[in-house]
């Protein structure tokens, strides 16, 4: 027996606006489209790109800054020092634009607590498990729905505090970190449910992903599918 616990739509981030400029620069950064050695636009024009402060910039150049990124040199500029070796909010969240990197947001579709379907693969120690949907965008643009399970074993969902990144849901509310995850890459059929926002229709052969994430506790706790356009988006795994 379900129980839906959670239904809306959403692409709000719940970041601040300083981090969020950070993943954008430091996904940019990740993809190529900043090159080793580039100096950034002055830092004026920079935060009227994004909308925004020097103040608050500058705040998301200090982040970008502390992980080797990019060097502050006084008097001439913020020159990129590329690295594929840096920890991010999204450093596990492996889809870019063709383009190269992209901000990841999230539009919920539902969150159900459901005893786990014969057809899911065995992964945690419990038979229930919370299912959530959703549509992601990159730079808002939809690029791919998931379907993802957590095992109850290690807690629920709390709608009122899900954000975009699940796995900084996991450590900040359920006292838990996705310490690795596994990856089969392939093609599938869009599922039935995906939203009308989601260009390609139900059935068209897309990109596919399932995963499995193991926490830093208690072994495998979520198992996740992903269907992404690859007319738009590309899977990127970076060695380290």
């Amino acid at each position: 027996m379900s129980q839906t616990i959670y239904e809306r739509r959403s692409t709000t981030s719940a970041l601040p606006i300083y981090v969020q400029i950070s993943e954008v620069l430091i996904r940019e950064i990740a993809s190529g489209r900043l090159i080793d050695g580039t100096c950034l636009p002055p830092e004026r024009e920079l935060a009227k790109q994004h909308f925004t402060t020097v103040r608050t910039l500058r705040k998301a150049l200090e982040i970008v800054e502390e992980k080797g990124l990019i060097e502050r040199v006084h008097g001439s500029g913020n020159y990129v020092r590329s690295s594929t070796a840096v920890e991010s909010i999204y450093s596990m969240f492996r889809l870019e634009l063709t383009t190269g990197g992209g901000l990841p947001t999230a539009h919920v579709l539902s969150v159900d607590a459901l005893e786990k379907p014969s057809t899911l693969p065995e992964f945690g120690t419990s038979n229930r498990g919370t299912r959530i949907r959703r549509l992601r965008y990159l730079n808002r643009i939809p690029i791919a729905v998931e379907e993802i399970w957590l095992d109850e074993s290690v807690g629920r969902i709390d709608p009122n505090t899900l954000s975009d990144s699940l796995y900084r849901y996991y450590k900040m509310q359920l006292g838990f970190w996705i310490s690795r995850a596994e990856d089969s890459v392939g093609v599938d059929g869009v599922p039935e449910w995906a939203p009308d926002d989601f260009p390609p229709p139900a059935h068209t052969p897309v990109g596919y992903i399932e995963r499995f994430s193991h926490s830093d506790q208690v072994g495998t706790v979520e198992y996740s599918k992903t269907w992404f356009d690859h007319t738009s988006t590309r899977y990127v795994q970076r060695l380290k």
